[in-house]
C-alpha cells in the first residue's frame, strides 16, 4: 500500500488523511505541532447546512453538501446534532426572509407559535421563520480533535512542517491559505467570529439572522456557549477582529434575544478562508502531487466529498 504525506491539518487535510487510513494507506500528516488549533477550520461555525448554503452558492454545493452531511453522521454520530436550522428576520427585514425562501429548497415557513415550539426562548419575538429540518451542526473543534486522535491511534504519524517529500509515493497538499501567492488563483476571505457564554437563554439549533447587509448566525455549543459569526470580508489580513464586526455580532445576538446583552465574551477569532474565483473547492493532480483547496465557507460541508476525490486520485 502507498506511503502518503498529507500536508495540512485543517478539516480538508484531516478528512483526506482519515479516508486514506481507512483504505489501508500509510499516512503521515505534516502540520505545525499545535494543529488543528489556529487553522481556519478551528474558527468555523460547523453548520452542516446544504440547503441554506444554496442561497448564495451553486447547486453543486447543495448536492455535495447533502453527501457531506451524511458522511459526518456516519463517522461521528456522537457529535452531529440534527435538529435543523432556523432562519429568521426582524419584521423590518421580512423581505429578506422571502428572498431567502425563493433561493433555497427543502424548508417550510413557520409562524410564531411553531417558532416558540422549536425554541421556547424565542417565543413572541419573531412572526415568521424558515425551518430546514434536515440540516445539522457539529462542534468543529471536537470533530478536528477526534479525527486527529483517531489517526494517531490507528498508526498515522504527525510531524512538523518541512518534512522531506522524497520518501513518499504521494503528497497531498491541503494547506489552505498557506498556498496564497503560490497558487495564483487562490485569494483570502476573512471570517471573524465570537464565542459568548450565557446561562439566560437556551437555543438548540443554529439560528440564521437575516439582514440586508450582513447575515449572521448563532450556533449553540456545550456549556451554554454560542458561536456568533461570521463575516465574509475580501481580505487575507489575519489580524484581530475589528470593532465594527464585534458590534455587529453583539447587535445580532441582542436582536435575537436581549438576554445576550449580559453574555460573557470568552473568545474572538479570525480565520482566513482559501477561495478560488468561483468560490468552489478543487482537487488537482500533477505527477505525484495532489492539491485539495478552495473551500471558501464550506469546509466541513464539502470536505468529505472533495476528500473522496483526492483519495481516488491517490490510490489509482
Amino acid at each position: 500500500m502507498k506511503n502518503i504525506l498529507v500536508k495540512g491539518a485543517g478539516v480538508g487535510g484531516l478528512t483526506v488523511a482519515f479516508m486514506l487510513q481507512q483504505k489501508g494507506a500509510t499516512v503521515t500528516v505534516s502540520a505545525p505541532p499545535h494543529s488543528p488549533i489556529g487553522t481556519a477550520s478551528w474558527y468555523a461555525g460547523g453548520m452542516l447546512a446544504p440547503y441554506c448554503e444554496r442561497e448564495s452558492s451553486e447547486p453543486i454545493v447543495e448536492d455535495l453538501g447533502i453527501q457531506g452531511l451524511q458522511w459526518w453522521k456516519e463517522i461521528l454520530p456522537e457529535i452531529v446534532i440534527q435538529k435543523g436550522t432556523l432562519v429568521i428576520a426582524p419584521t423590518r427585514d421580512i423581505t429578506e426572509l422571502k428572498r431567502f425562501s425563493v433561493r433555497t429548497n427543502n424548508h417550510k415557513t413557520i409562524e410564531s407559535s411553531e417558532i416558540a415550539h422549536l425554541e421556547p426562548d424565542l417565543a413572541e419575538r419573531f412572526n415568521y421563520a424558515l425551518f430546514y429540518e434536515n440540516e445539522a451542526h457539529i462542534d468543529p473543534r471536537k470533530a478536528l480533535i477526534i479525527l486527529k486522535e483517531t489517526l494517531i491511534k490507528n498508526g498515522a504519524c504527525f510531524v512538523d512542517i518541512g518534512v522531506p517529500e522524497k520518501n513518499f509515493d504521494i503528497i497531498i497538499d491541503a494547506t489552505g491559505i498557506a498556498r496564497l501567492g503560490k497558487d495564483k488563483n487562490i485569494r483570502g476571505v476573512r471570517g471573524e467570529m465570537l464565542l459568548i457564554r450565557s446561562t439566560d437563554i437556551q437555543i438548540s439549533r443554529p439560528i440564521r439572522l437575516l439582514h440586508p447587509r450582513i447575515p449572521l448566525y448563532i450556533v449553540p455549543r456545550e456549556d451554554n456557549i454560542f458561536m456568533v459569526g461570521a463575516t465574509m470580508i475580501e481580505s487575507d489580513f489575519n489580524g484581530a477582529i475589528s470593532a465594527r464586526s464585534m458590534m455587529e455580532f453583539l447587535n445580532a445576538a441582542y436582536t435575537l434575544h436581549p438576554a445576550f446583552a449580559e453574555a460573557e465574551i470568552i473568545e474572538s477569532g479570525v480565520g482566513v478562508r482559501p477561495c478560488y474565483p468561483n468560490n468552489l473547492p478543487c482537487v488537482n493532480r500533477h505527477g505525484n502531487h495532489i492539491s485539495i483547496n478552495g473551500f471558501y465557507r464550506h469546509g466541513f460541508l464539502l470536505s468529505p466529498e472533495m476528500a473522496k476525490q483526492a483519495v481516488k486520485l491517490a490510490l489509482e
